[in-house]
């Protein structure tokens, strides 16, 4: 059974294995060229395992101490996960022990093969799922740290390294706006950004950027959800 729902998994997990690689590696490179050790990306990317909060998180650690902000800025990233965890509620009904480390190991590709995929009747669902998150957070520990232990012997200027997060993001936005019929949180978010960036400054626009985004999903749902639903 558990051999099964991993050849039934695994297939679904190449595109993911591709793109963590690359952007694994580079996340471990530019924590070592940021000066901390590959101990770092490798526990990171265990306990935290939130790609988008990890690549934040280096600058997190280089800033002056600041646990309440770091606190609010990471709940910010990673609220996404409430929708998901909320849409996840029915497909992790009755599979027991399992729920715990897939609660833990919800990411974004985790979530859309598991909410989308089509599990054969013969493959145990609870397993399959686990395998996916299992592969997923696996290639994104093992490319982080290889990333943090290559980075030391790298004889080549690393100079502006951090902006792979930016371009993910960039391209991350990009995608999802050529998916969408309508825009309506697109233009929310950059709405809110450019607006927080004018009042706030270069500096401090992070937090009320997110927060602002945020209110106006809540106040704006009917209308974001029927653009979605067109």
């Amino acid at each position: 059974m558990i051999a099964q729902a991993f050849r039934a998994a695994f297939p679904h997990t190449i595109p993911i294995l591709a793109g963590f690689g690359f952007l694994g590696m580079a996340y471990g490179i530019y924590m070592n060229v940021s000066g901390f050790s590959f101990v770092y990306p490798m526990l990171m990317s265990l306990l935290i395992y939130g790609g988008s909060l990890e690549f934040v998180a280096v600058s997190m650690l280089l800033a002056p101490f600041a646990p309440v902000q770091t606190l609010i800025m990471a709940v910010l990233i990673q609220a996404r996960h409430i929708f998901y965890g909320i849409s996840m509620l029915e497909k992790l009904r009755g599979i027991g022990w399992k729920k715990i480390y897939l609660i833990f190991g919800l990411c974004d590709e985790t979530f859309s093969i598991n909410y989308t995929a089509h599990i054969p009747d013969n493959v145990d669902k609870g397993w399959f799922m686990l395998w996916v998150t299992a592969l997923n957070q696996f290639y994104w520990f093992t490319a982080a740290t290889l990333g943090g232990i290559l980075g030391s012997f790298l004889s080549f200027s690393t100079k502006g390294l951090d902006f792979v997060m930016t371009a993910m993001f960039t391209v991350i936005f990009l995608e999802q706006w050529l998916k969408e019929r309508a825009h309506h949180a697109s233009v929310i978010g950059l709405g809110s950004t450019i607006v927080s960036l004018a009042v706030f400054g270069p500096e401090k626009f992070m937090l009320p950027a997110m927060a602002l985004i945020l209110l106006c999903l809540a106040l704006f749902k009917k209308p974001v959800e029927r653009g979605l639903a067109e």
